[in-house]
């Protein structure tokens, strides 16, 4: 894992803010925020709680806000630079705490720069911290390879199957697709056309 200060903010304007390099752009979360906030409104989860873990500059915050105005936000970023900037609770999605559950949470653009034992309790820490719905963005090996432009993306990452990912997901939630994920044991109504193809 890198350090905290490794997330300082010539990171943050190489691949978030300078348009020639970024990885990932305002308008592109808000749209993936839209995507995610439609799904969960869509199964009537009740969302009061939001956790993004990961947060980063708080992109999802507004956009999900905007639909769930009644939930609460909390933002957890492991970044000493960001959470001394914009406020976040300092955390690690490895082993963060939390206070009970959360309906929604986002865990975007994070689990690759886990190594594979961190990685796989983070996905636990997040199935024990989510009691509805999450929304997991993470690049994987055949993303790397065809969709993924070296010089907007931070290579000093782990980069495993999709296959490493879904084995993990697996024991804890069910895919709906576009990366929104519910836990198993939460009960959703679907169109046979609707839910995932298997």
């Amino acid at each position: 894992m890198k350090t905290k200060s490794a997330f300082d903010a010539a990171y943050y304007r190489r691949f978030y803010l300078r348009a020639a390099t970024r990885a990932m752009s305002q308008p592109e979360t808000q749209r993936r925020a839209a995507v995610v906030a439609s799904v969960v409104a869509q199964l009537e989860l009740p969302v009061k709680r939001i956790l993004d873990m990961g947060c980063g500059l708080g992109w999802f915050k507004a956009p999900l806000l905007s639909v769930f105005s009644k939930a609460s936000y909390t933002g957890v970023e492991y970044s000493q630079y960001l959470c001394d900037e914009l406020g976040w609770q300092q955390g690690s999605v490895v082993d963060y705490r939390g206070r009970g559950q959360f309906d929604l949470i986002v865990c975007c653009d994070v689990l690759q720069y886990l190594n594979d034992r961190d990685a796989a309790q983070a996905i636990n820490n997040l199935a024990r911290l989510c009691r509805g719905a999450l929304y997991l963005h993470v690049p994987t090996q055949q993303d790397w390879r065809t969709l993924m432009d070296p010089t907007g993306t931070d290579a000093n990452v782990h980069v495993r199957p999709g296959q490493w990912y879904q084995q993990r997901l697996r024991r804890h939630f069910m895919h709906l697709g576009n990366g929104v994920l519910i836990k198993r044991d939460e009960e959703v109504m679907q169109w046979e056309l609707q839910a995932v193809w298997r």
